[in-house]
């Protein structure tokens, strides 16, 4: 455990030493390599000292971007970003390490690979996973311990395959942020909710509200159980700690809910690792967490359980003996008296040999949600669905349930509503506010086209005889309307500067409800998007390069019609260079304060990412307002905006000696303040300017 001084200790130490490299002008390249070599030193000892792997990969990029020929630096920052979140950013470093020496390791090949495949970039990650089997089939008798197996290297190819597949035709899912009252910059997870969906019980490693004012040795604050509750406006309260004796100082996380909000399960690092539950009392409390019986835990790890609506049967996994792979998921059956009997491994079709994790029976009692490493997967854990035949007795088999809820990262712990519309999990996304938060996912009815009518035949009738009447013009029978044609969006993107087109990472997606359109890569720096709507559509498009500044966008896309539809738009992207000055448009305040509404964090999140892989620049962020209000208001109102953006990054890690904050007020307007539309809501924005880069800062910049 890591108490309040030792860890103010360690971030002192790094903050003497980050705001140095950010704005340090060493003049020769054995300063640079010097300063380099410090900074990697220090990124050791803190591995060595704690497992604060977050903080010493800080370090090692910081030495990885003063000396890019750092060969360990690259290194060691492309494994620790494979340890923990945007593990994606790791390809830039393990590239420049195989630059550098392709034969550093063994395994560099797959390493560059995998942080492709967890970027999605499943091209790209195909390439480098064939160069390494080819590697592996020409020098069959290397037995090194940086060897990774072919039958691995297999997996995560088919894994890529699939991910492309998944990508290309996404499900119809709106994945929603449930709350800023329930999420919070720290790490939100586990989400389990009633079966009336009136009460949501998390797990939650923030500092607010711990009962541990300490941290642990990651660094994160330990584990405890917070509860929110919906109101009768339909939206979440702020969460609160459940309190003793659920949580004590130490580690304690949720691991389901019953149908009536009675009992909950808790996962105790007892016996190897044991699940617990507590009952709710009639004041409201929760009882002293009991264990389960012996049928259902065991000397070895019960970590995920989930019961069925009627309560008589518990379905969890657990790594015994015994099993297909290394979890596998049981079932138990309550018996006449109330007691948990003998768990039953639920076979083959659920289960395989590879790890199953995290069972949530639905409502309906027959149909469970599971993750697992095995089946048709995009890698890591996906979330799968399978019904059980009662007239059969089995399940069937199991189905992925698709991108964009499962990734090429862990995907566990999804739970699905009683009326099937809905489910919650947590996942890190572009519009969260943390490391994970937790997310409602809405199943949207798939946008069909229109069926044909077909014209009714008439029953034949009998002939009887007749007068003779003039003949009628014979009427034509009915035309069926032709099927809804889709939309297809063509994005040209490509450098502002030369015009050559720019391989980005680009996507598009619902403003109202997040959904994700399905995208195609056609050539370099041309991506095709292919949509069907009955209505007008207004979409947000989203474009990154390294190197280059990011833009996000609204555009409306027409309704489908009978005629297919073809709307190309060409993007140019700024590289990034001293006096470069971009509107972030899409950070929003509420009216007359410097708190962010909820659409403000995707573009955040944008800028913190823009800020760390471009690790050598120094910006501006400037706030400005319309001229409503006294003009020393403005400005003080603006300064607040552009610190509170400032503050955002650097909660995200990037040095505060990086983000330099202005408030401008009134003081320079885009357009006219004679208008709302066309003129004060231009003029209410954030700002990026590229002040320095490489340490060297602009005379001209006031």
């Amino acid at each position: 455990m890591i108490n309040r001084y030792t860890k103010g200790l360690i971030i002192a130490l790094l903050a003497c030493f980050g705001p140095l490299a950010a704005h340090a002008q060493y003049e020769t390249k054995a300063d640079s390599v010097a300063a380099s070599d410090l900074y990697y030193e220090i990124g050791q000892e803190v591995l060595k000292a704690t497992k604060v792997v977050t903080q010493a990969r800080d370090q090692f990029e910081i030495a990885a971007n003063l000396n890019p020929e750092n060969i360990w630096a690259n290194y060691m920052t492309g494994k620790t970003y494979l340890e923990t979140v945007h593990k994606e950013r790791a390809s830039k470093y393990f590239k420049r390490v195989y630059e550098l020496d392709p034969n550093f390791r063994y395994d560099l090949l797959y390493s560059i690979g995998r942080a492709y495949q967890y970027g999605l970039n499943f091209e790209e990650a195909l390439h480098y996973f064939n160069l390494y089997k080819e590697k592996t089939l020409s020098d069959v008798n290397y037995r090194g311990k940086d060897k990774v197996q072919l039958a691995e290297v297999e997996r995560r190819i088919q894994e890529c395959q699939n991910g492309a597949e998944y990508i290309k035709n996404p499900k119809h899912y709106a994945i929603v942020n449930v709350s800023e009252k329930v999420n919070s910059p720290w790490l939100d997870y586990a989400p389990v909710v009633n079966a009336d969906e009136t009460v949501m019980i998390f797990t939650t490693r923030r500092q607010e509200d711990n009962l541990n004012e300490n941290v642990d040795e990651d660094n994160f604050y330990f584990e405890d159980i917070f509860i929110s509750e919906k109101g009768e406006n339909g939206e979440w309260s702020s969460a609160k700690n459940l309190g003793v004796p659920v949580n004590d100082e130490f580690h304690n996380s949720n691991l389901a809910l019953s149908a009536d909000g009675q009992t909950l399960f808790v996962y105790r690092y007892d016996n190897g690792g044991d699940i617990f539950f507590s009952t709710k009392e009639p004041d409201g409390s929760w009882s002293y967490p009991e264990p389960l019986n012996k049928y259902i835990n065991s000397s070895f790890a019960e970590k995920s359980v989930s019961m069925s609506p009627d309560g008589q049967l518990l379905f969890y996994s657990s790594n015994r003996p015994g099993g297909l792979g290394g979890i596998d998921i049981y079932v138990s059956t309550k018996d006449a008296n109330g007691e948990w009997g003998r768990s039953k491994n639920l076979g083959p079709i659920i289960n395989t040999k590879f790890d199953d994790e995290s069972p949530f029976i639905h409502h309906d009692g027959k149909t469970l949600y599971f993750s697992t490493k095995g089946r048709k997967g995009m890698g890591g854990y996906d979330i799968f669905k399978s019904e059980y035949d009662s007239v059969a007795g089995e399940w069937t088999e199991p189905v992925n349930i698709g991108y964009p809820i499962n990734t090429p990262d862990n995907d566990v712990f999804f739970v699905a509503t009683k009326d099937g519309e809905r489910g919650y999990y947590a996942s890190v996304r572009e519009d969260g506010q943390g490391y994970t938060d937790i997310y409602m996912v809405n199943f949207l009815e798939e946008e069909v086209a229109a069926k044909p009518v077909l014209a009714k035949k008439e029953e034949p009738k009998r002939e009887e005889p007749k007068k003779e009447e003039p003949k009628k013009q014979e009427e034509k029978p009915v035309e069926a309307p032709k099927a809804l044609q889709p939309v297809t969006l063509t994005i040209r993107v490509s450098d502002n500067a030369t015009g050559r087109p720019l391989p980005a990472n680009i996507n598009l997606r619902k403003l109202s409800n997040n959904q994700v359109a399905g995208k195609e890569s056609i050539e370099e720096g041309i991506y095709q998007f292919t949509i069907v709507n009955k209505e007008p559509t207004e979409m947000m498009l989203s474009i990154e390069k390294d190197g280059y500044m990011f833009k996000n966008f609204r555009l409306t896309l027409p309704a489908s019609t009978e005629e297919a539809q073809h709307i190309s738009r060409n993007v140019e992207l700024d590289m990034l260079r001293v006096g470069l000055s971009s509107v972030l448009r899409n950070i929003y305040f509420d009216f007359d304060k410097a708190t962010f509404q909820k659409n403000s964090f995707d573009e955040l999140n944008k800028l913190e990412r823009l800020l760390n892989e471009n690790p050598d620049i120094v910006v501006e962020i400037s706030g400005h307002t319309d001229n409503i209000g006294g003009a020393a208001y403005n400005k003080q109102l603006s300064q607040l905006r552009a610190d509170a953006v400032v503050n955002y990054v650097v909660q995200k890690g990037i040095s505060k000696a990086r983000v330099i904050a202005k408030g401008y007020g009134e003081e320079r307007p885009l357009a006219s303040n004679d208008d709302e539309k066309e003129g004060r809501m231009l003029n209410r924005r954030v700002e990026f300017k590229v002040l320095s880069k490489g340490g060297t800062a602009s005379a001209d910049i006031k």
